[in-house]
């Protein structure tokens, strides 16, 4: 039997992605070999984790009853037992997102599953541990790709970027700030000067719990 290297299980409302402000039950799977400039999960990052076999987790998931899952780290792919464990949350009727940096290879990631991938730009540190392939296995599977703005030349690198992958119309595109980077403001009018099929997205978590996210 498979096992995934777990750092949390825990259950809040989605802050992000096409999802936000659903209930949701997070597997924050361990550890990331990234060093992301605007990393918000630092512990989980360089955390071991407990390893769980796949059907344990799969019935924690199951016992806080919230029919959402989301798949997330650390880097989730950077684990060899997250694809099954997604495969298996499917098959016991989850509802499953995938949080990936899209520096791992999303091909293999079970087609009923919902991939968010970051797009990682040059302010993030980690533009070059991108997979560029991955770019066209999210637009044939119509997911969301989220771009992650540290600056307003990173927007103008992630608008360049989506013209010329043809992204537009294949699949969600969504726009985050990053707190004390940029103006939520600021980056909604660049959107809106863009002309982008585009959303912009806040961290609904971090409005709802300033302090710190409340956990179940």
């Amino acid at each position: 039997m498979t096992s995934v290297a777990v750092y949390s299980i825990f259950t809040s409302i989605q802050g992000e992605s096409t999802h936000a402000g659903r209930p949701c039950t997070f597997v924050r799977l361990a550890g990331c070999p990234l060093e992301c400039s605007y990393c918000d999960t630092l512990e989980a990052r360089s955390s071991k984790g407990e390893e769980i076999p796949t059907g344990e987790v799969v019935a924690r998931v199951a016992r806080r009853g919230c029919a959402l899952v989301e798949v997330t780290g650390g880097e989730p792919l950077h684990q060899n037992g997250a694809k099954p464990l997604i495969v298996a949350l499917l098959d016991a009727g989850f509802e499953v997102l995938v949080e990936t940096s899209g520096a791992f290879s999303i091909a293999g990631v079970d087609e009923r599953a919902s991939v968010v991938m970051d797009v990682k730009t040059p302010g993030s540190g980690m533009a070059k541990r991108m997979d560029p392939d991955n770019l066209t296995r999210i637009a044939e599977r119509g997911d969301q790709v989220k771009f992650v703005i540290t600056s307003a030349d990173d927007f103008t690198w992630s608008e360049r970027l989506i013209v010329k992958e043809k992204l537009e119309g294949r699949c969600e595109i969504l726009f985050s700030p990053v707190a004390g980077k940029v103006d939520e403001a600021d980056l909604a009018q660049w959107l809106l000067e863009s002309g982008l099929r585009a959303r912009l997205q806040l961290q609904l978590h971090k409005v709802i719990w300033p302090l710190g996210e409340t956990e179940r």
